[in-house]
C-alpha cells in the first residue's frame, strides 16, 4: 500500500490490485473553527468524523448502486475508517459540483444583491475548480469546454447525474424530517469509454442540512439518518 495523495479530509493509497484505498480523517473543512462544506481549508477536527462520514457514504453508495448509478465504490471497513474504490481520472485538476436547493453559503455571498438567505432554488448546479490558491472559483459550462476540462456533452451528463443523486439524498433526508440545503459531489472518468462516475464521498461534511430551521452538524446528521 503506497500513499499517493494527502487530502484535507482523506488520504489516498494505491493497492497492489490497482484499486485505491481512501483513509477517512477526523478533519473537516471550515474557517476559524466553524464547519463549512464549501471551505477550501481544514477548519477543525471532530472526533469520530471520519467514521461517521464513511458510514453515511457507504449507506448512500449502497442506495445508488441499487439504483444503477455508477460510482467508484467497492467496499468499506468502518472500524478502520477506510473505503476501497475503483481508480478514476478527475476532470482537469479536479472539479467540485454543487447542487443547491436553498440560497446559503457562497451562493448567498456572491448573489446577495438578489438572493435572500434560505430562498428556495430549483436544484441549481454549480461547478467550481479545485484550486485553493484561487479560492475554488466557479466556472461556467462554456469555460469548461473551451479550456478542455470537459466537453459540452460531458457537462450534460455531469449536471444530470448531480441532480439525480442530489434528489435521492434529498428524498432520504426528507423521510427523516430533514431539509437538504446544498450538497457537494466529485466525479471522474473510468474505462476506455470514459464513463462518468461519482467519486469521493457522500457525508455530512459535504452538505448543509437543517431540521426545524436549525443547522445539523455532520456527526448529528449521521446519527439522525442511520440510527433511527
Amino acid at each position: 500500500m503506497k500513499l499517493i495523495f494527502t487530502g484535507k479530509t482523506k488520504d489516498v493509497y494505491s493497492l497492489e490490485d490497482g484499486n485505491y484505498l481512501l483513509q477517512f480523517k477526523d478533519d473537516v473543512t471550515g474557517e476559524d473553527g466553524v464547519f463549512d462544506p464549501g471551505a477550501n481549508t481544514v477548519g477543525l477536527k471532530i472526533e469520530g468524523a471520519g467514521r461517521a462520514g464513511l458510514r453515511m457514504t457507504k449507506y448512500f453508495f449502497d442506495i445508488l448502486q441499487a439504483e444503477g448509478i455508477p460510482t467508484h465504490y467497492i467496499g468499506a471497513d468502518i472500524e478502520k475508517a477506510t473505503m476501497t474504490v475503483r481508480p478514476a481520472a478527475v476532470f482537469g485538476n479536479g472539479l467540485e459540483v454543487i447542487c443547491r436547493y436553498r440560497a446559503v453559503g457562497s451562493f448567498l455571498r456572491r448573489y446577495g444583491m438578489y438572493a435572500k438567505e434560505g430562498q428556495p432554488l430549483d436544484a441549481f448546479v454549480e461547478v467550481t475548480l479545485k484550486d485553493d490558491e484561487r479560492q475554488d472559483p466557479p466556472i461556467s459550462e462554456d469555460a469548461l469546454h473551451m479550456l478542455g476540462i470537459l466537453s459540452a456533452d460531458e457537462y450534460k451528463v455531469l449536471k444530470a447525474l448531480t441532480q439525480q443523486i442530489a434528489g435521492i439524498v434529498k428524498s432520504v433526508l426528507e423521510k427523516k424530517g430533514i431539509d437538504l440545503y446544498d450538497i457537494k459531489f466529485e466525479f471522474g472518468r473510468v474505462g476506455e469509454n470514459k464513463e462518468i462516475i461519482l467519486i469521493d464521498e457522500i457525508s455530512g461534511g459535504n452538505m448543509r442540512a437543517y431540521k426545524d430551521g436549525k443547522y445539523i452538524e455532520p456527526l448529528q446528521l449521521e446519527k439522525l439518518i442511520l440510527n433511527d
